[in-house]
């Protein structure tokens, strides 16, 4: 994260970051503070003993330099700090929502479901939002789980600070929609191949490609409830190729628009908590 040096002339207060060793120091104003803050509004709002009249309160904070540098640079007019991760983020909005800078956990909260951190960490950005009870957060972030393999995805430190609740409604989403989404893999009737059914089409076969993307589909649906791969062309090939019939691959492309319509019925499923 890039940083700002807080260190004005005029300062009123001084905020202490917590490192035991050399804490810094961040000269700033109770001007800014107050007004971006309830918290800090009421307690400059607290009568002082006649022995601190007058002087610059100093102020110990549970924050480290890190943190506390990226939240003034939040809340005074500069330009907004580069979170690079989570790791940077969540420390910050554990911070702005400690002392109610509500504009900062706004911009925060922006930032947690940005596409660089919600695509590649669905699962940490879901357990971030739901410890600090971002809900609608949650909710897109729910969503791009469906894209992970829930129960085997990596162990995240963030998950220690959620509830049950919150973790068994990712879980039910997953299943649910699992559920559904598996229910739905019906061949459509007209879909045929000119190997499987005979040349006459006298008697009706289950093309032998469907058999291969019916069995996949719904290994892959129970761990991903999502269409992003199974209607992918690298996955229907694979089945054409593991039906082992020179003819599936036509019968797929002639079955497109069907699968598509199966597709846009799946997609349109419940897909957030």
């Amino acid at each position: 994260m890039n940083s700002h040096f807080f260190d004005a002339k005029d300062a009123d207060v001084v905020l202490v970051s917590s490192e035991e060793s050399n804490p810094s120091e961040f000269r700033v104003h109770r001007c800014i503070l107050t007004a971006a803050s309830p918290f800090f509004n009421d307690m400059f709002s607290l009568p002082q003993s006649p022995a601190e009249a007058g002087k610059i309160p100093r102020i110990p904070v549970s924050e480290t330099r890190e943190t506390l540098n990226a939240l003034l640079r939040f809340v005074y007019p500069l330009q907004d700090p580069t979170l690079d991760s989570l790791d940077d983020l969540v420390p910050i909005l554990a911070a702005a929502v400690k002392y109610d800078f509500l504009t900062v956990v706004d911009a925060l909260r922006k930032n947690l479901v940005s596409p660089r951190f919600v695509k590649a960490e669905p699962i940490r950005v879901y357990a971030i939002a739901s410890r600090f009870y971002l809900e609608e957060e949650a909710q897109i972030a729910s969503q791009f789980t469906l894209n992970v393999n829930v129960l085997d995805a990596p162990l995240s430190d963030d998950l220690k600070f959620i509830t049950a609740y919150s973790y068994h409604r990712l879980l039910d989403l997953h299943n649910r929609r699992a559920r559904a989404s598996i229910e739905m893999l019906k061949l459509p009737e007209d879909v045929k191949c000119m190997q499987c059914n005979g040349s006459t089409f006298l008697a009706y076969a289950i093309p032998k490609w469907w058999l291969q993307f019916e069995k996949k589909a719904k290994e892959e649906l129970s761990v991903r409830p999502t269409t992003d791969v199974i209607f992918g062309m690298e996955f229907l090939a694979q089945t054409a190729m593991a039906s082992e019939c020179p003819r599936c691959a036509g019968s797929i492309l002639d079955a497109w628009r069907s699968l598509q319509d199966l597709k846009q019925r799946i997609d349109e499923l419940p897909a957030t908590i």
